[in-house]
């Protein structure tokens, strides 16, 4: 058999793209030791200039003003492919795509991010590429973005994706549901005690887990970690600051002299294991975090929900029952310490997540995707 040539986009304009394409790699490697994986940010075929300013500006929009990201959101939520901003979206670095897929001659094309799969599904309905195209949807919610005919498979996380995309006209057998993919090692079953000894933690305390993400957009973690440090109910907070330096620096205190333990990290790689270790999460709704938690049986807290995808991936979480959604510091304060109070509802709450995802996404997404490519070897032969 001839060695598998895969290419993958992503891009790091919010890094579950990137940890979706990751985890895409991983199951792919664990199915064929032997692939030839090419992976790719979209932005390094953008000008350099541009690329910083487009993700400059959408990490600056969601931390401060998260409104006007919600209305831009909305609003090009059910533009037509041959919108005119469509047709701009579809025309960025077409030229270096052609040359760069012509050179490297991959078997099939994986993208994760949803402004590239419209790129190069224009080329695949012009004939111009050849190869099989798979778009994974990497948030619950349907948006035109990630919508597009020349797109020839799907890999949804859930039944309300799968609802929305066979009404806006995509074929329902070219749509799987697997769960949005993560690493394999959220699946792992790792040992709460020994994790929380590790970090001179006690692990008979019940423990908060407060993550932001990579650039900081939880707003209000500091106050949130000063809360959880100064009640009366017996409790020890994790907190991951990523790459905010001045959050890390603020929670000196909490640390140093706090009434409950406050242990604090940067940017980290061992989120399975810290999400091993929580009772319950604090965090944005981003399509990845919510899905690893899910994935680790971890109740979500969502905190003021940017508007557009992640209000919709908020929605979807309080409707599996598996997350609670706070859009005031008032309202996050009494969620925290009524589940702090009440294991039974945390305890409904993971049997929540068990339900809403099964597991082996990555496993599952990758068995699609390698048999859409056997039935067009197969269709190829015939023909």
């Amino acid at each position: 058999m001839e060695q598998l040539n895969v290419l993958i986009f992503s891009a790091s304009f919010g890094a579950g793209h990137v940890r979706a394409a990751d985890a895409i790699i991983e199951a792919l490697r664990e199915k064929d030791p032997n692939v030839k994986i090419t992976h790719l940010d979209f932005g390094t075929f953008l000008s350099k200039t541009f690329n910083s300013v487009v993700k400059n500006t959408y990490i600056e929009v969601i931390k401060h003003t998260p409104k006007l990201w919600g209305k831009f959101y909305y609003r090009t939520s059910k533009i037509p492919p041959n919108s005119l901003l469509q047709r701009f979206l579809n025309g960025l670095g077409r030229r270096e795509f052609v040359k760069f897929i012509q050179v490297l001659q991959p078997d099939l094309v994986i993208c994760t991010y949803p402004t590239v799969a419209g790129v190069l599904a224009q080329q695949r309905l012009k004939g111009i590429l050849n190869v099989p195209l798979v778009t994974i949807v990497t948030d619950y919610a349907v948006h035109s973005q990630w919508i597009h005919p020349g797109v020839d498979h799907y890999i949804v996380g859930c039944e309300g994706v799968y609802e929305g995309l066979v009404a806006r006209g995509i074929n329902p057998q070219s749509i799987r549901i697997t769960g949005i993919p993560v690493s394999p090692k959220f699946e792992w079953k790792l040992d709460r005690q020994k994790i929380l000894k590790r970090f001179n933690m006690n692990p008979n305390l019940p423990t908060v887990l407060v993550m932001g993400g990579a650039y900081g957009v939880l707003g209000g973690a500091k106050w949130i970690c000063k809360i959880l440090s100064e009640t009366a109910i017996p409790v020890q907070t994790i907190v991951v600051c990523g790459n905010d330096e001045k959050l890390y620096k603020a929670l000196d205190p909490l640390v140093e002299e706090g009434k409950n333990p406050v242990v604090r990290f940067g940017f980290v790689r061992n989120v399975e294991e810290l999400m091993s270790a929580a009772d319950m999460i604090i965090t944005k709704a981003g399509g990845l975090t919510v899905t690893e938690a899910l994935t680790k049986r971890l109740p979500l807290v969502i905190f003021r929900p940017i508007p557009g995808q992640e209000e919709e991936n908020a929605k979807y979480l309080e409707a599996m029952g598996a997350g609670r959604t706070a859009k005031s510091e008032e309202e996050l304060e009494k969620i925290i310490f009524h589940l702090l109070k009440h294991s039974k509802d945390l305890e409904r709450m993971r049997r929540a997540a068990a339900k809403a995802v099964p597991g082996r996404a990555a496993e599952l997404a990758v068995e699609g995707i390698l048999q859409l490519l056997e039935n067009r070897q197969n269709t190829q032969r015939i023909g």
